[in-house]
């Protein structure tokens, strides 16, 4: 008779993936109730519901299927906190062209020329000013689209460092 009982018990455990489903029918009030039950203290206030669960799945998978090794977490937190590497990325993204005023740049859609002068306070095209290449290239196409790329900015600057 023993053996029932325990299968019986066995199945009532929920699995991992249960426990996230309950979450995510949790509302906020909800998701603050199990975060005191799981780490015995209130969340922080600022937290949305959104945050609040990802961090509640988050130790849930990591109990059931073990978390990060300490290295690693090391690791982490001295890549983000590296002030080098934070510099090497913003470098990264600034890899735009300089381009002096009075420069024109001229790019043909749909058959139709487009010059556009960089002037010191932006960029003229028709008349107007803008403060961007893409909101220029977003005007002449009606979509979204990287400015210095739609230009032919991107490429000259990739084959110019090529040795």
């Amino acid at each position: 008779m023993r053996q029932p009982e325990i299968a019986a018990r066995k199945t009532t455990i929920p699995s991992l993936e249960d426990e996230i489903a309950q979450l995510r029918d949790l509302d906020l009030h909800g998701l603050r109730a199990r975060w005191h039950s799981m780490f015995r203290r209130h969340p922080p206030l600022h937290l949305p519901r959104h945050l609040l669960f990802a961090v509640l799945a988050y130790r849930l998978q990591a109990d059931e299927l073990g978390d990060i090794a300490p290295v690693t977490a090391r690791l982490l937190k001295q890549i983000g906190t590296s002030r080098t590497t934070l510099e090497v990325a913003s470098e990264f993204d600034r890899r735009r062209t300089e381009l002096k005023p009075g420069t024109v740049l001229v790019r043909e859609w749909n058959s139709q020329p487009h010059r556009v002068m960089v002037m010191d306070e932006g960029f003229v095209w028709n008349g107007k000013t803008y403060d961007s290449l893409s909101n220029i290239a977003s005007a002449i196409t009606g979509t979204k689209w990287n400015g210095p790329r739609f230009f032919g900015l991107r490429e000259k600057i990739a084959a110019g460092a090529e040795p």
